[in-house]
């Protein structure tokens, strides 16, 4: 898998981080999440896992050519709006060697790949409000 960053939201030594793959989907890198009451909502198949990331990751798919739009509602992939600014991400768990040597994963942080389709979704206006930040 190829790999085209966006962008990250980096600060503090955490680096929740987004990219684009060569087969139509984004790689989110994010906080891995542990038993906690997040993960109690969420009902993962085995090939899958979740991270939690700032809303505002997303801002960088406009570097993939999609308008700035403001994720906040919970529809696949995003799982869980917290509304302290982040958000769950749920994918298959990236298993990619050659994908992952190009990344720098701290220990407390996975990624996950979900289909821009998914994404894009998100991006919709779905109450017929424009969201455009």
């Amino acid at each position: 898998m190829k790999l085209r960053f966006l962008g990250t939201n980096s600060t503090g030594g955490d680096c929740p981080t987004l990219y684009a793959t060569d087969r139509d989907s984004y790689i989110v890198q994010g906080w891995q999440l542990f038993a906690n009451e997040l993960t109690m909502q969420l009902d993962l198949p085995q090939d899958e896992t979740a991270v939690e990331v700032p809303t505002e990751l997303f801002d960088h798919l406009s570097n993939d050519g999609l308008p700035a739009r403001s994720i906040n509602h919970a529809q696949a992939p995003i799982m869980i709006v917290t509304g302290q600014g982040t958000c769950v991400v749920q994918g298959k768990t990236v298993t990619d060697a050659e994908a992952l040597t190009h990344m720098s994963i701290p220990h407390y942080e996975t990624c996950v790949e979900v289909p821009k389709a998914a994404i894009t979704a998100l991006l919709e206006d779905v109450h017929g409000v424009n969201a455009q930040r």
